[in-house]
């Protein structure tokens, strides 16, 4: 197996989940997280110990409450703990690199104080391919809607830097990092392919300009 590159067959069947509201993991994505709750730092030890992954998953807050807490959304991305650092103070500083998305099949007792599922990712195949270009045209009218989302969150780019980020990666990145609220990021996560994230990403950020613009807004 390697780490860089597993197949479907290398991906655990049953792993434990973090499920935490407005954390967005894409394939490929990276994500850093601070680790501080006991439940989580257990999450963290038992990921090391086997095989370096785990599920982010968002809470569902319009669904009744499950037996082992919140709902879940019912779509999450399995990643892999890529960087790893321990402070004075007993956090862990990581960084959980996305490796394909899962369909939730069943719910596991709770181990060590964190949840724990069984998935399905053969949905989900095409995500351990390397990212591709699925924006075609669009990537133009991403950067111009990106400049005035940007502005009205008060948000300090480095345009540089995004103007030469793969096209891809410029979707996951911004899809990941951009404060849109659960459900839209759920959406984020469940388009079925780049080039209809990258359209979903594209309405996103028009519609919040919009909506935030008292100019736009019925008098």
């Amino acid at each position: 197996m390697s780490l860089l590159r597993p197949t479907q067959a290398d991906l655990p069947s049953e792993f434990p989940i973090f499920p935490l509201p407005g954390a967005l993991l894409l394939p490929h994505g990276r994500l850093p997280l601070n680790i501080f709750e006991p439940r989580y730092l257990a999450l963290v030890d038992d990921s090391l110990a086997q095989g370096r992954f785990f599920g982010m998953i968002q809470p569902n807050a319009h669904a009744p409450r499950a037996p082992n807490g919140p709902s879940l959304y019912q779509i999450g991305c399995l990643g892999r703990l890529s960087q790893f650092a321990e402070t004075d103070d007993g956090r862990y500083l990581i960084t959980l690199t996305g490796v394909a998305r899962f369909r939730v099949t069943d719910e596991l007792p709770i181990r060590h104080g964190y949840r724990r599922i069984a998935a399905d990712f053969s949905p989900f195949s095409a995500d351990l391919s390397p990212p591709g270009s699925g924006m075609g045209a669009r990537r133009g009218e991403l950067l111009s809607a990106l400049r005035p989302f940007f502005t009205m969150h008060d948000i300090d780019a480095n345009w540089d830097a995004i103007e030469r980020m793969p096209e891809t990666m410029l979707v996951t990145t911004l899809a990941m990092l951009c404060p849109f609220d659960d459900a839209e990021k759920q959406a984020l996560l469940e388009a079925p392919t780049d080039a209809d994230r990258a359209a979903d990403l594209l309405a996103l950020l028009r519609m919040s300009v919009h909506e935030g613009d008292p100019n736009a807004r019925p008098s």
